[in-house]
């Protein structure tokens, strides 16, 4: 094959577009905490300066989200979770997405790009503080918190949160209407 020819395959195939594949499913699944415990203190700012407090927050049902955006997983469940949010908040639901080792500009550059855009609160932990105390081992982690503080649920990875299913499973959590 003359020189020219290969060239120019090799330029035609390094300009070509390349279709990127579609992710894993999000297959894990909420697991229930055998026996409640208390949930570990958890005051952090959201990306807008406003301070959270989960225990200010006694009452609602709350699910913590631990999550960066680095994370494939985790930037593929935000979503999901918004979706969760707008279905659930005027029952008593919150959701506090905490984002480890980021700053708010990475995080808002980030969920400015989603579609639905989270309207949850997204807390940062810059120094990992609070995912050292929630024991958290990698991301995406999530848990549940009853309405007395306890931890009811956790789950390890990416999860589907507008699953009928945990959806059908929060309903018990949450207050009646």
């Amino acid at each position: 094959m003359p020189t020219g020819v290969l060239l120019t395959l090799l330029l035609m195939i390094s300009v070509a577009p390349v279709e990127a594949a579609d992710p894993p499913p999000l297959t894990h699944r909420f697991k229930p905490i055998d026996e409640p415990i208390p949930a570990p203190p958890l005051r952090l700012p959201a990306v807008d300066g406003v301070v959270y407090d989960l225990a200010e927050l006694q009452g609602r049902v709350v699910l913590v989200n631990f999550w960066a955006t680095w994370c494939p997983p985790c930037r593929q469940e935000m979503p999901s979770m918004e979706r969760l949010h707008r279905q659930l908040e005027s029952r008593g639901l919150t959701i506090l997405a905490v984002d480890v080792g980021e700053d708010a500009d990475t995080v808002v550059a980030f969920t400015n790009q989603l579609e639905p855009a989270p309207t949850f609160p997204l807390l940062l932990d810059p120094d990992s503080r609070a995912t050292q105390e929630w024991r958290v081992k990698g991301l995406p982690t999530s848990f549940v918190v009853d309405t007395e503080g306890k931890l009811v649920m956790r789950a390890e990875g990416g999860t589907e949160f507008d699953e009928p299913e945990l959806i059908e499973r929060l309903r018990t959590y949450l207050p009646t209407p």
